[in-house]
């Protein structure tokens, strides 16, 4: 008989592609689900960046192959976007690399760096590709754990400790992190930046920011590019999925040195052949947004929503910080239940309403849900009004 290739033990099926199924069976039984899990913004994004992008679906000459490395249009786009909000100087030909969404570039980077055996370090809690792609691909994962009373930043003395007893054979090549946090809100703070960048030169590692909520509910991005040297030895990833509205578009980017981006662009190059023309060039309008825009939909839609989530977590008894920043709202649930799915099955069975358990972002997130701002707010007030009638 035949077999699946071994490496597929190793890993299950993403959580929400398996989840999904399961609700969208409930809702054509007609159990209408109100969907408060999966961070994709229901907002469209910016009208220049729908006009930009018929505009060039009609052109006859824009439905060709496209460069791997991008339009110099988009490109230099994506070095202004850094330069105007992060302060960060890119070299738009060569310290930038187009990604058909930033999930696909875990993937790249860790073809372009990781030997089979290699160790990968990954933050637990912690965005579940960062674990499942390095194991598909044969690398070992170490985690490092993130805790609430640390604010959810790296114990650094931990880190030492996991890297100075790793074998020399297979070292620590990557280590990912991710601020501002998913799943925890934990804001970026340059002072956990200028340790990470020193930690890589220390132990000749690359250090990954993931960054693609700098701009929901929080007046400061960051970056970890912002401090000197980091683009020696570091890579930031970025996407316009959350931050410009466009989860479906698959535009994200990455952000380094000039050798970093060939290596990376070698992996690319043998996988992709370039994102529609018409989609690299809209792509470069809703860079150049206005900060309005971002004002009205990353802060002021976001906090309007935040209030009514924040009602969900107290009504279940949920504590959470008010500091958090991002599209997601993140509770500790009380001592009284055994396990988090006891909490979000009984939840989604009896008030219809899909939230997601801390578990599927590691062992850390065992005791906490996260609630997604992707809904509009009578969506988010109706979800209340179910649970407030379920929770007695």
């Amino acid at each position: 008989m035949i077999q699946p290739a071994e490496r597929l033990n190793l890993v299950s099926e993403y959580y929400f592609s398996r989840k999904l199924k399961e609700v969208a069976q409930m809702n054509a039984e007609g159990k209408d689900i109100i969907s408060l899990a999966i961070g994709s913004p229901d907002m469209p994004p910016s009208p220049q960046t729908i006009e930009k992008l018929c505009e060039v679906a009609h052109q006859p000459d824009a439905h060709g192959y496209q460069p791997t490395m991008g339009t110099p249009e988009l490109r230099e786009a994506m070095a202004g976007f850094y330069k105007r909000w992060y302060g960060v100087e890119l070299n738009a030909k060569t310290e930038l690399l187009p990604l058909i969404g930033s999930k696909e570039g875990i993937l790249h980077l860790t073809l372009a760096f990781v030997n089979p055996g290699d160790r990968v370090l990954v933050p637990n809690p912690g965005y579940p590709t960062y674990t499942s792609l390095p194991t598909l691909l044969g690398a070992q994962v170490v985690s490092y754990e993130l805790d609430e009373a640390n604010g959810w930043q790296p114990d650094f003395e931990k880190l030492e400790e996991i890297v100075g007893n790793t074998p020399k054979e297979h070292p620590c090549r990557l280590l990912w992190c991710n601020y501002p946090h998913m799943p925890t809100g934990a804001p970026a703070r340059m002072e956990t930046f200028e340790r990470l960048v020193a930690f890589a030169q220390k132990h000749n590692l690359i250090v990954v920011n993931d960054n693609p909520y700098s701009f929901i509910l929080n007046d400061k991005p960051l970056s970890i590019l912002q401090v000197p040297g980091a683009k020696d030895c570091c890579i930031e990833l970025n996407s316009m999925s959350k931050s410009h509205n466009m989860p479906g578009w698959r535009v994200g980017l990455c952000a380094t040195n000039t050798q970093f981006i060939q290596w990376i662009l070698k992996v690319q190059s043998n996988i992709e052949s370039g994102m529609f023309r018409g989609i690299q060039l809209a792509a470069a309008e809703a860079y150049r947004n206005d900060d309005s825009w971002h004002r009205d939909y990353n802060i002021e839609t976001y906090a309007r929503r935040r209030q009514y989530a924040e009602q969900i977590m107290d009504v279940l008894g949920c504590t959470y910080d008010k500091h958090q920043v991002g599209m997601f709202l993140w509770g500790k649930i009380p001592a009284s239940y055994a396990h988090v799915e006891e909490l979000t099955e009984r939840i989604l069975h009896e008030a219809r309403v899909f939230i997601t358990p801390g578990f599927i972002f590691g062992k850390k997130g065992e005791r906490y849900i996260r609630i997604s701002l992707c809904a509009k707010e009578e969506k988010i007030q109706q979800a209340l009004e179910r649970i407030r009638n379920i929770i007695k």
